[in-house]
């Protein structure tokens, strides 16, 4: 079984007796709220999907991430994963040893060791990280949005967020995957990180990768993502009845990746590997435009991103595709280092595209989707059409 990156799969979610113990003395400290984004952080942290991170980043870290896309130590690590606080919050929590963390209903969840309070710039955030600050990228517009201050700290996890999910069958932590990976004896594991359903393209990569692993993770995001997304119940829909009629189930696992979408092209690219790295994959599908949003990454950034780490720095190996389509000419599935046709016999559509043609009443072409697949999106954009018209 492949190690977890840094070496120790992290856990900070405490149980028993102590679990009790922080809840009660949690009820007495300073609280910082957080919102759904740093809530889904917390989770990654607790189940240890982020090792080796203990908690949220230090200034020593989170400037090293920033400028050479790896912890102070030198291990890689490309994203920063922060909570932010405003100013006067800030100065208040300078002389706590440690705080209170709650959702945004207020129900405490953790307490964190406030190691260090600082300040950041916001924008240079940005820039390093999505080549951008204009509010246009929801990456770049979410950290304005947030509080100027940084809190640094290791956290233990007394209460589980969404431990009540709707969805808990699909809710695996790193050490459910790794053992399941074991008990099916599977050894080269290949991860594949969506948050849309999959179409045929999609399929078809996973397909191709699957004749080279033992077994695929279908690892979608259940976090945070653009508010123009699929809901995760449509997805897992479109994942259910795609795995039941088209995959040989003894070789797929569907679960949940509770982390939020940040859209930061590259650097997301190697941050999602390392994640699966921990989940117990030993490869991972980087696509066209992987962790993309608008025309801020070139389209094949965030395979090139790999060519800056050493062959076993990040001990997961990438798998690169081109882009895929179905082509008329060859009859099947088709990428532009197989196909030799031109571009009026592929047939793609953009997700703007799909939502016209579900929008408008129309049928999604089989060359694009699987039959099952499309009946559950035009189920749920009748539905919210006539939501709308209620």
């Amino acid at each position: 079984m492949i190690e977890p990156h840094g070496g120790k799969l992290i856990n900070r979610l405490i149980e028993g007796e102590k679990s009790r113990e922080l809840q009660a003395a949690a009820q007495s400290l300073p609280v910082i709220q957080l919102n759904a984004f740093e809530v889904s952080d917390l989770e990654m942290l607790a189940i240890g999907a982020f090792s080796p991170l203990e908690g949220f980043m230090r200034r020593e870290d989170y400037l090293s991430v920033l400028g050479k896309k790896r912890l102070a130590n030198g291990l890689a690590w490309t994203l920063p994963v922060t909570l932010a606080v405003a100013e006067e919050q800030a100065e208040s929590l300078k002389k706590a040893k440690s705080v209170a963390l709650a959702d945004p209903s207020g129900t405490r969840l953790a307490v964190l060791q406030v190691e260090e309070v600082y300040p950041y710039d916001q924008e240079a955030e940005s820039i390093a990280v999505f080549t951008t600050a204009n509010s246009d990228h929801p990456g770049a517009r979410y950290v304005a949005s947030r509080g100027n201050w940084l809190v640094g700290g290791a956290v233990e996890v007394f209460r589980r967020p969404n431990e009540d999910h709707a969805f808990s069958k699909y809710q695996m932590d790193p050490a459910d995957t790794r053992r399941i990976f074991a008990e099916r004896g599977w050894n080269r594991v290949v991860g594949f990180q969506t948050r849309n359903p999959v179409h045929r393209a999609h399929e078809y990569i996973q397909k191709s990768a699957l004749e080279i692993v033992d077994g695929l993770l279908l690892h979608p995001i259940a976090g945070e993502t653009k508010a123009d997304d699929l809901s995760l119940e449509i997805r897992l829909r479109c994942y259910e009845v795609l795995l039941e009629n088209y995959y040989p189930t003894d070789r797929v696992l569907l679960a949940l990746n509770p982390a939020s979408m940040r859209y930061a092209g590259p650097r997301e690219a190697i941050f999602h590997a390392l994640i699966r790295k921990n989940f117990g994959c030993t490869h991972f599908i980087v696509g066209r435009d992987h962790a993309g949003v608008g025309n801020y990454y070139g389209p094949y950034d965030a395979q090139k991103i790999f060519k800056e780490f050493g062959a076993d720095e990040l001990g997961i190996a990438p798998l690169f595709y081109e882009n895929t389509f179905y082509c008329r000419e060859c009859v099947g599935m088709a990428s532009l280092k197989t196909c030799c046709h031109g571009k009026e016999s592929r047939v793609f559509l953009s997700g703007t595209q799909v939502r016209k043609v579900l929008t408008e009443g129309g049928q999604l072409p089989s060359e694009f989707t699987r039959p099952e697949v499309a009946a559950v999106l035009h189920e749920a954009f009748n539905q919210s059409v006539a939501q709308q018209g209620a």
